[in-house]
């Protein structure tokens, strides 16, 4: 079901209370989905479905609807149309994605407006208001809210409103320039790398230097943008205490994410939203089973439009796709001119059936971490070319894992593309790496799936679970990083090597005073 037009909010109630008489025992879950990009969709639906899929009502706000195609959908399932509102970030061009998310330097105030927007487009939405008026009234009342976080925590204002359990859902690897804010805990700049670092872990002085930095930066300015908006732009949801949550979906694994402290709240899921493979279309599978030497798969993702690839590089990957044995099979939108014998090119490709298949050698990929998860799934290597974001960090991990090599797109030559595509097919110890790591990813003592089953019903049937929440959340940030304590203990070295002196000084005085008298005594 899905909201249409205004007039169709009293079936969103309807849906939302027949569900309930449909699963007496079943929560009753607000979902919103705050950011209007394909692959964060993809982490949140796999979360709602998991949930949907065992008996939980779900009413969900999307920019990213199901087809109305006349199919039966789940009658505990609701969808709320937000494409008008939130304009989905689909096949933008490189420069511009690149200019918007390329470095947080300079950028985290334009972030926070574009997450406070989205809050205003929510909260302002009919729909939002009459489902919280409902709930208010005691007429179709929410068990938990689950919602994409993205800077401003003006997302957990519905949860503050209906005073029930928040849980988040971020398809980032790891938490995100929020880290404290959400879990009470700041990793530790020296092991784990930021979010947007340009690489996997920091092993030298420098890059723990520039890590270091990065985080107290990201740290002082999403705090200072964030009031200097509220300040500027106040909102009705700025008068409602923000809720910490109760729990965090991750879109993160320990294959893909060094090993780092987590707090108890916050649980990894990375891969959720992989499906069951299904059979591919003709055209392609007779394209790959009829390629002797392989197939190589090559996406830049559901963002970036890869025909705003510069000339030169769009050049640069034609002429070293046509001197490969392999058959290629390229995600690609309009004519291309020059269109090698041995390359397919569509606007749309099942990429997961397609990474699924035995004959697919490599993966050329922009390193979005959903991506990556359906590579490592499958035991595909990857050549990567991170473009912006967590992309850098996300290929540096594979490359860590020995299943990946990653480039400079923006420098790509002939020479060295041609050179690092021929090492990844031919050289065994990148299929073997990969299948390696497909075996960790796939060891769990629970499914994805069974894990956000588990702790959304374990939050709700302990009250929000308070017990899983860091008492480091009810902390300062200067009583957090000790600077209270560091400040006492410097101030009582002081004080000691102060008292220290004076006694040195005074015995010395002492001293001074007998041993001259003493002389004085002699001559005499």
């Amino acid at each position: 079901m899905r909201w249409s037009s205004p007039p169709s909010w009293r079936s969103v109630v309807v849906a939302i209370v027949a569900a309930l008489a449909c699963a007496s025992d079943a929560a009753n879950i607000l979902a919103v989905e705050t950011m209007a990009g394909m692959s964060h969709w993809n982490f949140m639906s796999g979360v709602l479905r998991a949930l949907v899929d065992n008996g939980h009502a779900v009413t969900a706000f999307t920019p990213f609807p199901a087809p109305s195609d006349g199919r039966r959908s789940h009658v505990n399932y609701t969808e709320v149309d937000m494409s008008r509102e939130l304009l989905p970030s689909v096949n933008n061009r490189l420069t511009d994605v690149q200019q918007m998310w390329s470095t947080p330097v300079g950028q985290v105030y334009k972030w926070l407006r574009l997450s406070r927007n989205a809050c205003n487009k929510i909260y302002g939405h009919p729909a939002m208001k009459e489902a919280l008026r409902r709930h208010l009234d005691g007429h179709a009342r929410f068990d938990a809210v689950v919602v994409e976080p993205f800077l401003s925590d003006c997302v957990s204002y519905a949860a503050g409103r209906l005073r029930v359990p928040l849980v988040y859902v971020t398809p980032l690897p790891a938490i995100g320039l929020m880290e404290r804010a959400h879990t009470g805990h700041a990793s530790n700049p020296a092991v784990a790398s930021h979010l947007v670092a340009d690489h996997g872990i920091p092993r030298t002085f420098a890059q723990r230097l520039s890590n270091a930095a990065l985080s107290a930066y990201c740290a002082v300015a999403v705090i200072c943008a964030n009031a200097a908006l509220r300040y500027v732009e106040p909102r009705e949801y700025d008068a409602v205490p923000p809720v910490t949550p109760s729990l965090m979906f991750v879109n993160g694994h320990y294959v893909s994410e060094p090993s780092n402290p987590v707090a108890q709240s916050v649980v990894h899921v990375g891969g959720i939203h992989l499906k069951p493979p299904e059979k591919l279309p003709e055209d392609i599978l007779e394209f790959i089973e009829q390629s002797s030497h392989g197939v190589i798969y090559f996406t830049f993702g559901s963002t970036v439009k890869m025909s705003s690839l510069p000339e030169h590089i769009k050049n640069s990957f034609i002429e070293v796709l046509a001197q490969i044995p392999q058959r290629v099979l390229w995600k690609y939108e309009g004519e291309l001119k020059n269109k090698p014998k041995n390359l397919m090119i569509k606007k749309w490709l099942p990429q997961r059936d397609i990474l699924m298949h035995p004959n697919v050698k490599l993966f050329i990929s922009h390193g979005g971490i959903s991506g990556l998860y359906e590579a490592v799934d499958a035991g595909v290597p990857v050549l990567g070319f991170p473009l912006f974001g967590d992309q850098h960090r996300n290929i540096d991990n594979l490359v860590n894992a020995g299943m990946a090599i990653s480039m400079d797109l923006f420098s790509v030559s002939e020479k060295t593309l041609l050179k690092h595509v021929l090492e990844i097919v031919n050289n065994k110890k990148y299929p073997m790496n990969a299948k390696t790591t497909s075996n960790i990813f796939k060891d769990r003592p629970m499914t994805p799936a069974q894990s956000v089953v588990y702790w959304t019903e374990y939050v709700l049937r302990h009250n929000g679970a308070p017990h899983l929440k860091s008492h480091s959340l009810n902390l300062t940030w200067f009583q957090y990083y000790l600077l209270d304590v560091i400040s006492f203990a410097i101030i009582l070295i002081s004080v000691v090597f102060f008292a220290v002196y004076k006694m040195l000084k005074c015995i010395y005085k002492c001293t001074s005073i007998f041993y001259h008298h003493n002389v004085k005594a002699k001559t005499e």
